[in-house]
């Protein structure tokens, strides 16, 4: 294999990496909201288990949270700020609370 190859292999793999760890990032950030707000379990409330606001207060935190990491790398030497990670960062937090509301829809079926 080239030493690009490994390389791109190498690359994919890191923003990978960062698309999951933001993902679990926006789960434990929704869970820490969600039951600050809601921190009694009534039946009205079970009813409405997902909000859109709680999603978008954790979407709009795990973009401040990717920038603000983005902004400390132009600090740190031999790292590189990318627009485009966070970017991807952010994209890992919706797809960490796409996957919560769908099996929060699919679960509430049964």
């Amino acid at each position: 294999m080239s030493s690009e190859h490994i390389e791109a292999i190498h690359h994919l793999f890191r923003k990978c990496g960062h698309l999951t760890e933001y993902a679990l990032l926006a789960l434990l950030l929704w869970r820490a909201i969600h039951s600050t707000r809601n921190p009694i379990n009534t039946p009205e409330r079970s009813q409405e288990e997902w909000r859109w606001d709680e999603a978008g207060l954790t979407l709009a935190i795990i973009f401040l949270y990717a920038a603000s990491d983005e902004l400390h790398q132009i600090f740190v030497p031999l790292r590189t700020a990318l627009v485009t990670d966070v970017f991807i960062d952010t994209s890992g937090g919706a797809a960490g609370l796409l996957l919560l509301w769908s099996f929060g829809k699919i679960f509430k079926r049964r």
